[in-house]
């Protein structure tokens, strides 16, 4: 068995950090420093102070961002803090990258203040193209979402939100469509109520899965109208409080009546195995889809979700059947949000993503193991990329105009040059 934990210090030790900040610009002589600094860069410094969004065109802004983080609740070790998030976040700048060839540089912040870190983001506007805020604890992260969404003119994302919500989204119109059962028509259990299955019920919701179809589980159990800590939760987490108002039609009270005919199991909550039991998956309807995401070890084991009865099984391990995984959304989504110079990333700009990954899915054929693309097949990713970009210029969010085929030819060049170049290196 491949030691990973091992390797994984190793090779950080070796390279000393995964990413770097090289020139792409040549030096010849001393020549070419006059053109690049002083003097001749004050003729660029001037047209930006007359128009600033030329530093979109004369500076690498027009394709880096920022990954924001506090450290607060990073992968499945917690609050282990900026430093100890850097690891992290460096291999999240290498997917960006890798994936989606956009430039991506770690922030990992000294301060777990909510206002404080919405400040520091705001300060930092002026010197990137976009906002990647990740590995932040809830419900912090949706207060610090939704401010920043609001005020900044470029785009703002939370990876475990939306992310997360865009892959989920995806593999379950796979799912959907190999069973032959419709959205509107589902009900469906939401296991966990982090920041991953809130920002999925509202993104179901956005799809056409209605809210009094849905049912989210949190520790305590169904949320339900008249649960005991109802006031409690409205004033410490309203985002929580909100999806319990409008979904639960029936206001179930009991974990065993909400799965009962459950159509869809979307699990996002403590490692397992155990965390859900074969005699809760039996209680589902015929054809269950089972999505048990947690890392490293889902909820349930697929082939004990199977026994129960399910029929589709995704979890977010790479080595099992339909990963659910959000590295197949973020490169893509920025790449397309970059090109176009979006606003901002619209709940319509992550559906039109999960839906392109459900159609290049469909052309490889749609099946029980194969609901959502791999991350190796990255091909993929100019597709969505152009269709997100696409979409933002359909709302009117882009600030730049280009048609479908300029922006996947854009995002294929782009990617197939970031994975060259990382092919070289030893």
């Amino acid at each position: 068995m491949v030691d990973y934990d091992k390797m994984a210090i190793e090779v950080a030790s070796k390279y000393k950090g995964k990413i770097q900040i090289i020139p792409k610009v040549p030096v010849n002589s001393l020549d070419d420093f006059s053109v690049l600094y002083t003097p001749g860069v004050a003729a660029v410094s001037r047209a930006i102070h007359q128009d600033k969004s030329l530093s979109f065109q004369y500076t690498y802004r027009w394709n880096v961002i920022g990954i924001v983080t506090d450290g607060t609740r990073v992968l499945g070790l917690g609050n282990i803090g900026p430093e100890a998030a850097m690891p992290v976040m460096e291999g999240k700048s290498l997917l960006f990258k890798y994936l989606g060839g956009v430039d991506a540089v770690p922030l990992t912040l000294n301060t777990t203040d909510a206002d404080k870190i919405i400040e520091t983001v705001k300060i930092l506007e002026p010197a990137f193209g976009g906002i990647n805020l990740e590995d932040i604890e809830s419900p912090k992260c949706f207060y610090i979402l939704d401010r920043l969404r609001e005020e900044l003119q470029i785009p703002v994302w939370h990876d475990d939100q939306q992310g997360t919500a865009g892959a989920t989204l995806a593999g379950l119109i796979g799912a959907l469509e190999v069973v032959g059962k419709k959205p509107s028509n589902i009900k469906v259990v939401l296991f966990g109520t982090g920041a991953a299955n809130i920002a999925t019920a509202r993104l179901l919701y956005k799809y056409g899965v209605p809210y009094g179809n849905m049912i989210l589980v949190d520790s305590r159990g169904v949320l339900y109208r008249g649960r005991d800590d109802e006031e409690q939760m409205k004033e410490e987490n309203m985002w929580k409080y909100e999806l319990l108002r409008q979904t639960n039609k029936d206001n179930v009270t009991l974990v065993e009546k909400a799965f009962e005919g459950a159509d869809v199991l979307i699990a996002a909550s403590k490692p397992g195995p155990g965390t859900i039991s074969k005699d809760l998956i039996a209680k589902m309807n015929k054809d269950a889809i089972v999505f048990a995401l947690a890392n490293p070890v889902p909820e349930i084991w697929p082939d004990e979700a199977k026994k129960a009865g399910a029929r589709i099984v995704g979890t977010g391990r790479s080595d099992l059947p339909n990963q659910i995984n959000n590295s197949l959304i973020f490169p893509a989504v920025f790449r397309g949000a970059l090109d176009v110079r979006a606003k901002t990333i619209t709940d319509e700009m992550v559906i039109e993503a999960a839906r392109e990954l459900v159609a290049f899915a469909r052309e490889k054929g749609l099946n029980e193991n194969y609901i959502i693309p791999k991350m190796t097949e990255w091909e993929v990713f100019p597709r969505v990329a152009a269709a997100v970009g696409t979409k933002a210029i359909q709302q009117g969010m882009a600030r730049v105009k280009m048609s479908y085929e300029e922006l996947l030819i854009n995002a294929k060049n782009m990617i197939e040059k970031a994975r060259s170049q990382m092919k070289t290196l030893a």
